[in-house]
């Protein structure tokens, strides 16, 4: 996942943040025309693609297909995991700022 999207996503939850509470957000950069939904779907399909793609070779490496470096396999495996953990942690802060939003009092 790369990090412009979650720049876009961190730019739309300060800016919503800042609309709850009251306050004129300062100018946040636009998303290219896509909305939080669209960048966050695009975010986890790329996780889901590399995911694919690490298992497909690793198959192909238990099945003994020479065509495999186990080096290469070994990175596409851990490009996924990092990939992952990186997307559950993104979560885990939309669901933090989520909460945050529900327990303002307006």
């Amino acid at each position: 996942m790369d990090t412009q999207g979650i720049e876009q996503m961190l730019s739309v939850l300060r800016s919503t943040a800042a609309q709850a509470s009251g306050t004129t957000p300062v100018a946040a950069p636009t998303a290219g025309g896509m909305d939080f939904a669209e960048v966050l779907k695009s975010s986890i399909d790329k996780v889901n693609t590399t995911q694919s793609q690490a298992n497909q070779m690793a198959e192909k490496l238990a099945a003994g297909d020479t065509s495999q470096n186990l080096h290469e396999v070994m990175i596409a495996l851990q490009t996924a995991s990092v990939s992952f953990q990186e997307m559950v942690q993104v979560r885990n802060r939309l669901v933090s700022a989520y909460q945050d939003m529900m327990n303002m009092q307006i």
